[in-house]
């Protein structure tokens, strides 16, 4: 009966870490919801902008501090952005991995001669790098229990003012960016200096689309316009704002994609709990019937003690 009583006690241990995962499912399926719609939210105006700079430096000649390009670049800081709780699969580990092969490919040399640099967003990515020696100057646990664009804008005004004053010649971002909730991109990219080169380009725009007509439809997005103020004091004012969205649109997916992989961790972890209950039940009962079988045979072969 002992054995009953301890399959009986790990039927219960996991149906009780069947209903946290249940719980934790749930959770993250509702921050799923809202973090999606601030991500969506987030995308035509993070496309625009970067449209329009697109069509600022393609079509004008502008000298501007945050285009400045070090030929042999020495100073580089790595962002890299996690997440501060565990039990969402792959999403921190394979991000990790990306970015330590992107280190020893490109920044070995750096890393060697102590110029490089990183800041970490999330617990867990703090602990990760920190554990493995790398040099972490920087980390911001709890980012993403309150995400909000002041804090984007504190952290990234700092960094341009130091890029400014040639404290860094590249700045790079590692992130997961959300293609669905069972799927991430892991993504680097060089946020600054800004490139124009690898800007997005103008969407194209048809004359008469906007009526319904079916005249023949004319290509405008080769059209420039008249600029007031001039070019360059446009983009005083948007690069610093396009680097700050950049990394806004960026936090905005990381957090949509952790809640998508926790959920669908949690969901695979409540499934795998199901099947194991399953097994302990036939364990249970094959054993409860060993049980029984044994106390019939003890009682039928007593009964026929006595009776000879």
């Amino acid at each position: 009966m002992a054995n009953l009583r301890d399959i009986r006690d790990r039927i219960s241990s996991v149906k009780n870490t069947q209903q946290i995962t249940r719980a934790m499912k749930m959770v993250a399926a509702a921050r799923l919801r809202k973090a999606q719609d601030r991500m969506n939210d987030a995308r035509p105006y993070t496309h625009k902008l970067d449209e329009i700079i697109a069509r600022l430096t393609r079509r004008t000649e502008v000298d501007n501090p945050l285009f400045k390009s070090a030929e042999k670049p020495k100073n580089i800081l790595l962002l890299v952005m996690g997440s501060d709780r565990g039990l969402c699969g792959g999403f921190n580990t394979n991000l990790f991995r990306v970015v330590e092969k992107k280190i020893y490919e490109d920044f070995t040399e750096h890393l060697e001669h102590e110029t490089l640099s990183m800041i970490c967003f999330g617990k867990k990515t703090h602990d990760y790098f920190r554990a493995r020696k790398y040099p972490v100057i920087d980390h911001k646990i709890g980012f993403f229990d309150h995400l909000k664009y002041e804090h984007v804008h504190e952290v990234m005004n700092r960094i341009i003012a130091q890029f400014k004053e040639d404290s860094w010649d590249e700045v790079y971002l590692a992130y997961n960016e959300f293609k669905s909730v069972i799927a991430q991109n892991r993504k680097i990219v060089k946020i600054l200096p800004v490139s124009p080169d690898t800007e997005k380009k103008t969407v194209p725009s048809h004359a008469g689309e906007a009526s319904g007509n079916n005249a023949a439809k004319k290509d405008l997005s080769d059209i420039d316009y008249l600029y007031e103020p001039k070019p360059d004091t446009i983009l005083e004012y948007l690069l610093p704002l396009h680097i700050n969205i950049q990394f806004w649109q960026a936090a905005l997916e990381s957090f949509a994609a952790e809640q998508g992989a926790r959920m669908t961790a949690m969901d695979s972890a409540t499934e795998n709990a199901g099947d194991i209950i399953s097994d302990l039940q036939l364990k249970y009962n094959q054993a409860r019937q060993a049980a029984i079988t044994t106390e019939i045979s003890e009682i039928v072969s007593g009964a026929e003690a006595l009776s000879e």
